[in-house]
């Protein structure tokens, strides 16, 4: 499954929404994508929606959509 990680680039300063990042990530729950990213990131994760169907096709079109490996 794909999921998005809603993120801040920092744990330091209080989230902001015009700071948040997006990333894309396979991962076979959204606790093992929450795990994989908060064991090789030092970022704060908001959110992590899964992605399917419809939704997943639309983040496909989208220029930024690309899974990030870690």
């Amino acid at each position: 499954m794909i999921y998005k990680v809603f993120y801040q680039e920092t744990k330091e300063r209080n989230p902001k929404r015009e700071q948040t990042h997006v990333l894309y990530i396979e991962a076979d729950s959204a606790v093992d994508a929450r795990q994989v990213v908060e064991e090789n990131t030092p970022y704060n994760i908001e959110l992590v929606y899964e992605l399917d169907g419809n939704h997943l096709e639309y983040e496909k079109e989208n220029a930024d959509f690309q899974l990030t490996e870690f």
